[in-house]
Order: structure tokens, then C-alpha cells, then sequence
């Protein structure tokens, strides 16, 4: 059954989908604007660098919520991943949330084949082929398993592939393709849930939108790339 549902994965979706971060080595920058609720509230931002060798993507995220002027919730994160031949090698981030801090610091370990994490959420060893869950890579869409860019937390995932959808940017038009990616467990409490609805944009293996509701409508949309 798992062969025959891999064999439909691949017959429907494209595959180009099925990347490494070197699909990335002609990106500068990715920028995505952060709505609830239709309101502008901030932004997620992605900065590549090419040295040495390494593809360097930086992150900066921020946004604040409030009600009746007051902030009820605020994110101010920055973060950064190094590969190397499509290796992750290192990914470190310090968050502050509603002022309270988060990180997480992950090495690769080349003599065990693991990554080694300390993060806020959780401390420990973790498989060398879970992906950060960070939107600017699309090899989320084809992972089982993410670890939060945010604690170092390790979350199980499954996504599915539900259809080919003309969707409207900034006044461009793309035919995307729309994936769900949802947690596998079921008795997780509701905040450490995954359930976003994702919108690819094939062509440059970009993701363009990202949905969720958690005490409102979310969105993260695309505003801007720039390429080198």
C-alpha cells in the first residue's frame, strides 16, 4: 500500500518538486508579507548567500496582534540555515514571543549521520533527512517529518496533494499547485498543531501562499524575489 500510494504521489505531482536547497543558488531574496484576518500585520523574509561553497539563507520574521491597541501577541525571530552539496550543516535562531525566548541550535554530527539539536522545545539527536520548517524550501512538501525553526521541537506531518488552482499575486496569475500539511498525531493540543494549506508555485518551486486558522484568519503571501 505505502509503494502504491508513493507511485500516485509521483504520477500527480510534478517532478520538479522534488528539489534540493541548490534550486535556491540563483535567489537573493524571498519576501513575504503576514495577514491576519485581511489586515497586514508583518512580514517573513528570506536573504541567500552564496560563499565558499555554502548557501547561506537568512531570516528575519516579525509581526505583532492587537486588539483594541493593545499587542496581544508578538513574534521577533531571526535564524539562519548553511548547506553545503544540498547538505544542511547548521541552522541556528533566537526568537522572542510574547517576551518570552526561544531558540534552537542544530549541528550536523558527520561521524553519527544525525543532526545534533538544543533548542527551548527540545534537546537531543533528530534524523538527518527532517527538514526545517521554514517556508522558503519546498522539500517541506515532501517530507514526513519538520523540525520548529522556532524551538527545535520535532513534529510528524503528512501532506497531500489536493489540486492544480489558478490563484492571483500582487495582480499575477499562477496555476499552483495546492498541498495540506497537517500533523500525523491527533491528540495534540490545538497551538501545537500543524494544519496549513500551502499553494506551490512549480515553475520555480516557490512556495507563493500559505494558509492556517488559529484565532483568526492567517495568511502568508508573496510580495517580492529578487534573483542574482
Amino acid at each position: 500500500m505505502r509503494k502504491f500510494l508513493l507511485l500516485i504521489i509521483l504520477l500527480v505531482v510534478p517532478q520538479n518538486l522534488f528539489g534540493h536547497a541548490s534550486h535556491y543558488k540563483n535567489y537573493k531574496k524571498i519576501e513575504m508579507n503576514i495577514f491576519k484576518d485581511g489586515k497586514k500585520i508583518g512580514y517573513c523574509n528570506y536573504v541567500f548567500n552564496q560563499k565558499n561553497g555554502l548557501l547561506e539563507v537568512y531570516n528575519k520574521t516579525n509581526f505583532e496582534v492587537k486588539l483594541f491597541g493593545v499587542k496581544i501577541f508578538t513574534i521577533e525571530s531571526i535564524g539562519v540555515e548553511k548547506y553545503k552539496n544540498d547538505k544542511l550543516l547548521l541552522f541556528e535562531s533566537e526568537t522572542l514571543q510574547n517576551d518570552k525566548k526561544k531558540f534552537v541550535k542544530l549541528k550536523f554530527n558527520e561521524n553519527e549521520g544525525v543532526y545534533d539539536i538544543k533548542g527551548s522545545s527540545y534537546t537531543g539527536k533528530a534524523n538527518s533527512e527532517y527538514i526545517i520548517g521554514n517556508w522558503w524550501n519546498h522539500k517541506i512538501l515532501q517530507s514526513e517529518t519538520q523540525i520548529s525553526p522556532l524551538s527545535g521541537s520535532i513534529k510528524n506531518q503528512i501532506v497531500t496533494f489536493i489540486k492544480k488552482e489558478k490563484i492571483k499575486i500582487n495582480g499575477k496569475e499562477y496555476l499552483a499547485h495546492k498541498f495540506s500539511l497537517k500533523s500525523k498525531e491527533k491528540n495534540l493540543e490545538d497551538d501545537k498543531k500543524l494544519d496549513f494549506k500551502i499553494w506551490l508555485d512549480t515553475k520555480k518551486n516557490l512556495i507563493i501562499k500559505v494558509t492556517y486558522n488559529r484565532m483568526g484568519n492567517w495568511e502568508y503571501i508573496l510580495k517580492n524575489i529578487e534573483l542574482n
